[in-house]
């Protein structure tokens, strides 16, 4: 099946509808406590783990086509087998963990926390971000150490904060002998159960999650009345005064209303302050010479090196602490917020950009200044942002509009409106390279 026929194939297999969707309610907010080594509960399919049909407003068909690696094509069987292997607790080595604890489907395939659990209750260093729309993403984790979602598939397989695996041929020969797989395996890929199908099973299947249809979506289709007049304006605000479109867009001149990233890397002053980067980067670079995949895996995941980002990576000091520009879609509904979960609020996040936080972090992006925006237009910039929120989670979105709204209301740690109307602070220069 050719890659171009997206839509079509989209449209055929059993989909997530709006409709559907309607009668699905989920609470998000912080998710509960675990018992000391514990894993999180496996996570259920349901209704929202279904593909998103191509019968969204707002659905992109051109850049989804383009999307999807020849390859890769999708086909109902491929899709199939990897929703099964997404909930497969088997893949890791004590059967607790599989790709959906940390990507719950009622969460927006977000889990909730700050920084993700794993096997034997493990804490890692980074948020989990979310899989609707990951197939638009041109590198894939927080620092964009792999470019693929097959890749992307196999790294927390055998990372022993996530999975725990010894290796995706140890996942492979737990589920070998279950004759539904080797069925599936048969009828999607006529081979019997292996590593690289299995990846390219789980990656086919995160293709179909397009997600789209949201309010903000029929508002560009021409309904005026889909968002309203505080969303409006700050849509506006977007676009101007606030500077998101900076990061948030593919072009700094022209709107965005499809991906709402750069793809690109940046350090936006988050946590760096908290580390001594310096020595950790040289730390990197001398156990990270040989750039090996899995070294750079577990760093990113289980070290303090963490906080260096896109640096393990390039080894560029002007890569250090930078990470990679979320997509905004669904951001309502997938936090708490940035790539350590520090912000629990859209209201944080929007109070860390208005006082231009980081001015002592020494490879800021030049990008961050203080935005002098007002308490209502920062009010209207989150309605903006909710507006984003998918028909599948509009029950789940008013909820948690409403519960960070009167958190807000409350408790605003991130809030310095001195600085947010102050003149642009100093930043220092960065150190001599090492």
């Amino acid at each position: 099946m050719r890659a171009t026929s997206f839509a079509a194939l989209l449209l055929l297999l059993p989909t997530l509808s709006a409709t559907a969707a309607s009668t699905v309610s989920e609470d998000t907010g912080p998710p509960p406590a675990l018992e000391p080594g514990k894993a999180p509960p496996l996570p259920q399919q349901g209704p929202l783990a279904e593909p998103r049909s191509s019968n969204q407003v707002g659905f992109p068909a051109a850049l989804t086509a383009s999307a999807i690696p020849p390859a890769s094509p999708l086909t109902p069987a491929a899709v199939a087998l990897g929703e099964k292997l997404f909930f497969d607790g088997r893949l890791s080595d004590d059967g607790t963990v599989a790709c959906a604890t940390c990507h719950d489907p009622a969460r927006a395939f977000t889990d909730g926390r700050p920084v993700s659990i794993g096997i034997h209750g493990r804490a890692g260093q980074r948020n989990a971000p979310t899989v609707l729309n990951a197939l638009y993403n041109k590198t894939q984790f927080w620092d964009g150490r792999v470019d693929t979602l097959e890749q992307q598939a196999a790294l927390p397989i055998t990372n022993p904060f996530e999975m725990g695996s010894s290796s995706i041929a140890a996942a492979v020969s737990r589920i070998a002998g279950d004759k539904d797989y080797q069925v599936q395996f048969m009828q999607a890929f006529g081979r019997d159960v292996n590593e690289q199908d299995l990846l390219r099973a789980i990656a086919t299947y995160e293709r179909t999650l397009a997600s789209f249809d949201s309010p903000f979506d029929h508002f560009i289709a021409g309904d005026a009345g889909a968002i309203s007049d505080s969303a409006k304006r700050g849509w506006e605000l977007f676009n101007t005064k606030a500077r998101c479109n900076l990061c948030h867009a593919l072009a700094d001149n022209k709107r965005d209303v499809t991906v709402f990233t750069d793809n690109d890397f940046h350090n936006i002053g988050i946590g760096i302050l908290r580390h001594h980067v310096g020595p950790l980067a040289q730390q990197a670079e001398r156990e990270l010479a040989q750039g090996r995949l899995p070294d750079v895996d577990a760093a990113a995941i289980a070290s303090e090196m963490s906080v260096l980002g896109r640096f393990l990576i390039t080894k560029r000091q002007s890569d250090i602490a930078a990470f990679k520009t979320p997509d905004l879609r669904n951001i309502l509904v997938t936090g708490p917020y940035f790539h350590d979960g520090s912000m629990q609020t859209l209201w944080d996040a929007v109070d860390h950009y208005n006082k231009g936080d980081g001015r002592a972090d020494p490879w800021l992006d030049e990008d961050i200044q203080p935005l002098a925006m007002t308490e209502a237009e920062i009010d209207d910039l989150v309605a903006f942002l909710a507006s984003l929120t998918s028909s599948p989670y509009k029950e789940a979105g008013d909820h948690e509009y409403a519960r960070q709204l009167a958190l807000s209301r409350v408790d605003r740690p991130q809030r310095d409106t001195a600085r947010a109307f102050g003149p642009k602070p100093s930043q220092p220069k960065p150190p001599p390279p090492f």
